[in-house]
């Protein structure tokens, strides 16, 4: 059992209450939060933490939505625009995946933990990540990714995911919760999709897929025209889309989902997606890739991610949050800050289905301690401050285990 005091709570509830001088009694779960002297009487056997003055505790950083496997790029993958994006991935993915080897997913999730992130969602196309993802302290959702878009290959393509589905479920544990993502409607033959989703909705998991990322994806689903038809022609001439809009989003009906992206989902879409699940959002990844900007205005209890490096020049979920922080200049800058830690925290935790996000009695112990600039003279911006200063953590506690 441990207790551990800062000048400053914030829980990230509803009210986006922030506590003074007070505490927090914890194991694997959050036990108690009171004054320091109070938990102090009560549990006399417990280990003590006083943090350094103008320290804040608040949950650890969820990020739902990151691939691993393409860690190496810095400089290789062409951005600007999507499809010029998506045939550097293919030209260069080989030379990418040779230099990304295990040690530098270790050292790019050991990155993430050092900034706060106490649980991702790891969306895996080959498998070969798997082995990082169970080592880290992390909570980790491991999404196991199916795609392709032939239908005489759907055996093969399925026994290919089964595969790596499996392998993945031989490590499940208490941190590590093997799952399923579906690539995304122009990838995915629906025969593949539905046979992946029966597996998910029986194991009742949360799955995930992009959706509506680019105005090439857009014009390809509704009027088999545009980039990707130029594209598409490359590999197999007069192809016709393999799914619409509105029957991809039916596939997903019975089952939780992430919906990522979203940039160019119409205003019925953005509302069935959200009766189904939930929005996770990428703002530097679809600034880079010149999708646009989502109307996170129009999105509730959104989620937001860092995508991978393939699309980012960082996976610190303060980055995304100072980007996009920057980039929805419509919302007054506190309030704004407040909707962004909260779809980092609280409205992930939800979207998952977990107990955590929020500092609250029976809760998962993932917290976070962060020394702040100086005194803050306004609680009430606090939520802007940490998101313009945060770099790395003071401390970080995964299920009531200090990890740093």
């Amino acid at each position: 059992m441990k207790i551990i005091k800062a000048d400053y709570l914030l829980l990230c509830d509803e009210e986006f209450q922030v506590l003074e001088n007070c505490a927090i009694c914890f194991e694997k779960e959050i036990i108690e939060i009171d004054s320091f002297d109070s938990l102090c009487k009560k549990y006399l056997e417990a280990e003590v933490t006083e943090c350094k003055p103008n320290t804040l505790l608040m949950p650890g950083l969820l990020n739902l939505h990151t691939h691993l496997e393409f860690s190496s790029n810095k400089s290789t993958l062409t951005y600007g625009d999507f499809i010029t994006w998506l045939k550097s991935v293919i030209e260069h993915r080989d030379e990418l995946s040779s230099i990304c080897d295990e040690s530098y997913m270790d050292k790019t999730l050991e990155d993430m933990l050092k900034s706060g992130t106490t649980t991702i969602g790891a969306i895996s196309s080959f498998g070969v990540d798997l082995n990082s993802c169970v080592k880290t302290p992390m909570n980790v959702l491991y999404f196991n990714e199916v795609l392709g878009s032939n239908p005489a290959a759907v055996d093969v393509l399925y026994d290919d995911f089964l595969s790596r589905l499996n392998e993945s479920r031989k490590f499940e544990s208490e941190n590590f919760t093997p799952s399923i993502s579906i690539h995304s409607p122009y990838s995915t033959h629906p025969i593949l999709a539905k046979k992946a989703l029966q597996i998910a909705q029986k194991s009742n998991m949360v799955v995930s897929t992009h959706f509506m990322e680019s105005k090439a994806e857009r014009d390809w689903l509704d009027k088999s025209s545009g980039d990707f038809k130029e594209f598409f022609d490359n590999f197999s001439p007069n192809l016709k889309p393999i799914n619409t809009p509105s029957s991809y989003i039916e596939l997903f009906k019975d089952v939780k989902t992430l919906f990522t992206h979203v940039t160019k989902a119409d205003k019925d879409e953005l509302q069935k997606m959200q009766e189904i699940g939930a929005i996770t959002h990428c703002p530097v990844s679809n600034r880079l890739l010149g999708n646009g900007r989502l109307e996170i205005e129009n999105i509730k209890n959104l989620t937001i991610a860092t995508d991978g490096l393939s699309s980012n020049n960082s996976l610190s979920l303060w980055d995304e949050l100072r980007a996009a922080l920057m980039m929805h200049f419509v919302a007054e800058a506190n309030k704004l800050a407040k909707t962004l830690i909260k779809s980092v925290t609280k409205n992930a935790a939800i979207a998952i289905s977990e107990k955590r996000g929020v500092l609250k009695v029976g809760y998962d112990a993932d917290i976070i301690a962060i020394k702040l600039p100086d005194t803050p003279k306004n609680l009430d911006t606090i939520a802007l401050s940490l998101i313009l200063h945060t770099k790395n953590v003071d401390k970080l506690y995964i299920k009531g285990k200090e990890i740093i």
